[in-house]
């Protein structure tokens, strides 16, 4: 071999290692960054993007004062300082989707703190008192370490229950409180942990069900200190939260049900679009979709009224599915029991659409809060747990039970989940729920329900599209209160005019819209990009579509802002092709 090819071929072959050292030492500066951005995560037990109503404790409880903040902005900065250094063309396919996942994820994370959102702690539905409440019946308690952990969570709730005090302090100051007529009874959520028997209260349940290889002595050692700690500790700072609640902070409550009424809340809600659409819409965009939403499935609802041969007009129909008690169930355990048949009949389906499926498995439980899922803590030791409101049963009507039920257990809210939990991935990406990407798969779950072969009674079907017009009346309901000065009343009665929810259903909706801006939008316009994408594999695709591979590529990578998921999903609808 000549002398110049030789030189040529140890060149290449210098470069080529060069080459392979530069990447390998990028993947490794990056894995890096994740590794750390996690274990500062789970240090601060502060989750961004996560889940409210996954919060579980985990002994010392996090640090919601201003200075953890400003800790977690400054580590936040640097994180991103960091990303800026590594180059992104030297990561794997694979590794760059994490690297712009992550980097958008920072770069939100910045945004909230520059905004309000610590002083709006409490939604109708929920808030930091009621997570912490609820958070142990999310737990498994199998060890001793279990135990010391939660002993070491209840006597930390002083200093939690304070900071969020604080912080509501400081939003009476600024004027950051909740419509009054909204919160007129919000005092009860806090009222009810605030009991005389220890033994009815949520923070004892782990307690009376002690596993049965500890021995007596451990036993006892654990129910006296917890007795001690609710007695002493956790009912007295509910007490003194409920002092704070009724006699500050509700003698300050805000007067005008739209966020946008507070200084700087036009600015604020549109931050809160951008947030949980994962959008560039406006409010107004938003507004427009959603009407056009509404009549479009008021035309499917009416040809349901029709085909059930009722006599009278949609007001009269609506009216007559509100009253009949052939619509209700007759005990908790009934209700319970329906939602575990259809549960079962969907389980059975799920293999013809999906290929992938979780190993984790998903209770059904009693809620007195409305219906919603939680999902498994990711360690194995804890299901999945669909609720369902059983308190009430005027307001969780039989025909909107299969579309709650696909839309919150499978093949909704637990398959997604539980998929991007037992995925390999980076961590953080396998507890992140942007509201878009999950509950446009929820709303997307409960639609896919009808091409599988469910909601056969007539009245279900027509509870499918109640759901789905429920969803497009929030884009109008939302933005209504929020940027065009709706009232509370005003948008009570369009959701009224327009869905067969329940009357109780209706007024818990408008007042959760009203707390919790912008949230509600999320369902409709993430399902809206998924059927757009689905639509354009099956066109781009033709005979060579395979749902399961779908519905696969979509749910693989854990969630996912929709701009993001749509260039996955036309890279893939590409590879598909060639």
């Amino acid at each position: 071999m000549k002398l110049k090819s030789i030189l040529l071929i140890s060149t290449m072959l210098f470069i080529n290692a060069c080459t392979d050292n530069s990447v390998a030492s990028t993947t490794t500066q990056f894995q890096q960054l994740l590794d750390e951005h996690w274990q500062h995560a789970t240090k601060e037990q502060v989750f961004f993007r996560n889940d409210p109503d996954t919060f579980r404790m985990n002994g010392k409880l996090p640090d919601m004062s201003e200075a953890g903040r400003t800790r977690r902005a400054e580590y936040n900065q640097t994180l991103l300082n960091r990303l800026a250094e590594i180059d992104l063309s030297k990561l794997s396919d694979a590794d760059q989707v994490t690297y712009r996942l992550f980097k958008y994820e920072r770069e939100t994370e910045a945004k909230s703190y520059q905004n309000i959102d610590h002083y709006f702690p409490m939604n109708y539905y929920a808030g930091y008192h009621s997570y912490f409440a609820g958070a142990p019946g999310n737990m498994s308690f199998l060890t001793t370490k279990d135990y010391d952990n939660y002993l070491i969570s209840l006597a930390d709730f002083p200093r939690y229950n304070q900071q969020h005090i604080d912080d509501l302090t400081v939003a009476i100051e600024k004027g950051y409180t909740q419509y009054c007529e909204t919160f007129k009874n919000y005092h009860k959520s806090i009222s009810k942990h605030i009991v005389d028997n220890i033994e009815d209260s949520n923070f004892w349940a782990p307690l009376a069900n002690i596993p049965a290889n500890f021995n007596e002595q451990d036993k006892l050692t654990y129910q006296t200190k917890a007795k001690q700690l609710i007695t002493d500790v956790v009912i007295p700072e509910y007490k003194k939260f409920y002092s704070f609640f009724t006699q500050d902070y509700m003698n300050n409550c805000r007067k005008i049900a739209g966020i946008s009424s507070v200084d700087g809340g036009a600015e604020f809600y549109e931050y809160l679009i951008n947030y949980f659409t994962t959008t560039d819409m406006t409010a107004d965009e938003i507004h427009q979709i959603g009407l056009e939403e509404v009549k479009r499935i008021r035309q499917e609802m009416q040809q349901i009224i029709k085909q059930v041969g009722f006599k009278g007009d949609f007001k009269a129909f609506i009216e007559f599915l509100r009253t009949d008690p052939q619509f209700y169930a007759t005990t908790e355990r009934d209700l319970l029991e329906k939602a575990s048949y259809i549960s079962r009949k969907m389980a059975a389906q799920l293999p013809k659409w999906f290929s992938l499926l979780p190993r984790t498995p998903f209770d059904i439980k009693s809620s007195a809060s409305g219906a919603y899922y939680v999902g498994s803590d990711g360690t194995g030791t804890t299901s999945g747990t669909y609720f369902l409101a059983t308190k009430n049963l005027a307001a969780e009507p039989l025909y909107t039970l299969e579309a709650l039920t696909f839309h919150e257990a499978e093949p909704g809210h637990h398959l997604q989940g539980s998929i991007a939990r037992e995925v390999d991935m980076a961590e953080f990406r396998k507890i992140l729920s942007h509201s878009a990407f999950t509950e446009g798969w929820g709303l997307y779950s409960e639609k896919l329900g009808k091409e599988m072969g469910f909601y056969q009674d007539p009245y279900s079907d027509f509870g499918r599209l109640t759901y789905e017009t429920w969803r497009a009346c929030r884009l109008v309901v939302d933005t209504g209160i929020h940027a065009k000065g709706w009232t509370r009343q005003q948008a009570i009665d369009y959701l009224a005019e327009n869905t067969a929810l329940s009357m109780p259903d209706v007024i818990g909706q408008i007042d959760r819209y009203i707390s919790w801006p912008a949230q509600a939008l999320s369902y409709k316009i993430g399902e809206i990009k998924m059927i757009e994408l689905r639509t354009l594999a099956e066109a781009e695709l033709g005979e060579q579509f395979d749902v399961r591979a779908f519905h696969d590529q979509i749910l693989t990578n854990g969630s996912l802002p929709l701009a993001l998921l749509e260039e996955l999903t036309k890279d893939w609808i590409m590879k598909q092709k060639g």
